[in-house]
C-alpha cells in the first residue's frame, strides 16, 4: 500500500518516475504531497538559478552545443582555459584540468602520477572512484583503517622503502558524513615525506570560509598536494577537475 501511489506515479514496477525540466530541491510529481529531492548533487540549488540558466544560454549561443566529441579528440577552446584558470584561482593553485567528471579524474590520476617504485596510502572508506583509481595503478597499495591516524602512521613507516609516498583521503565522505583530519595527515605526511591527495566533491562550494573545501575549513591549504573535485554536486553543473 505504500508504495502504490509512487507507481501510480511512474516509480518502482512503473519505471523510473518523470521528473519536472529544472532539478531544485523540492518539486511536486504525481504523489499528492510531492517530494523533497535528497539526491546527492545541486547542493545549493544552483542548477536552477535565473544566473546561471542565463550565463549558460550565453555559452550556448557564442560556443554552440560543444565540441561534437571530447576535447582531446576536437580541441581546446578559450572557455576551457578560461574555466581551468577560474578553478586554479578560486582554490588559489597553480593550474587545473578539466575532466568529463570526478570519476574520470580519480581514474586517471593515479596511473598517471606513480610507478610501481611508488606507493598510495589509502583510507579504508574512501569513495570507490578513489579506489577504481588505485587499482588502475603499479604504485604499492596500502589501506589504512577509516580515519585512523596510528594506522596511517604505522603504513607511512612500512612504505619508506618506496620512492614517492601518496596519502589518498575524502575531504568530507558522502555516506556517513566525516570530515577527514586533514590537519593530522598533513602532519604526518610532512613527517615522512608523503604528498597528499584529496577528493572535494562533497566538500568543494561550501565548507570552508569561502567555500574551497575542507582544506580551508582545516587551514591545510598549503599543505594539500592535489585536489580533484566537480562542478555537480553544490555548483549545480557537471564536469570534473583536477586542482594542482
Amino acid at each position: 500500500r505504500a508504495v502504490a501511489p509512487v507507481r501510480a506515479g511512474g516509480g518502482g514496477e512503473g519505471g523510473p518516475r518523470s521528473l519536472p525540466p529544472v532539478p531544485c530541491p523540492c518539486f511536486s510529481i504525481s504523489v499528492p504531497a510531492g517530494i523533497i529531492n535528497f539526491c546527492a548533487n545541486n547542493y545549493l540549488g544552483l542548477s536552477s538559478h535565473p544566473e546561471v540558466i542565463r550565463a549558460a544560454v550565453e555559452a550556448l549561443e557564442k560556443f554552440g552545443a560543444g565540441l561534437s566529441s571530447v576535447r582531446f579528440i576536437c580541441g581546446t577552446q578559450s572557455i576551457h582555459k578560461d574555466l581551468e584558470e577560474k578553478i586554479a584561482r578560486f582554490h588559489q593553485r597553480e593550474d587545473a584540468i578539466l575532466y568529463a567528471s570526478c570519476f574520470d579524474a580519480n581514474a586517471g590520476i593515479f596511473e598517471a602520477l606513480l610507478s610501481p617504485e611508488d606507493a598510495v596510502l589509502s583510507d579504508e572508506l574512501n569513495h570507490a572512484s578513489i579506489i577504481d583509481g588505485i587499482r588502475l595503478c603499479k604504485a604499492n597499495k596500502y589501506r589504512y583503517k577509516h580515519m585512523d591516524m596510528q594506522d596511517l602512521e604505522a603504513k607511512l613507516k612500512e612504505a619508506q622503502k618506496h620512492r614517492l609516498r601518496l596519502v589518498a583521503t575524502d575531504g568530507a565522505f558522502s555516506m556517513d558524513g566525516d570530515i577527514a583530519p586533514l590537519r593530522e595527515i598533513c602532519q604526518l605526511a610532512q613527517k615522512y615525506d608523503a604528498l597528499v591527495f584529496i577528493d572535494e566533491c562533497h566538500a568543494t562550494g561550501f565548507l570552508g570560509p569561502n567555500g574551497r573545501g575542507t582544506d580551508e575549513l582545516l587551514g591545510v591549504m598549503d599543505k594539500v598536494t592535489i585536489v580533484n573535485s566537480t562542478l555537480g554536486k553544490a555548483l549545480g553543473g557537471a564536469a570534473g577537475e583536477g586542482i594542482f
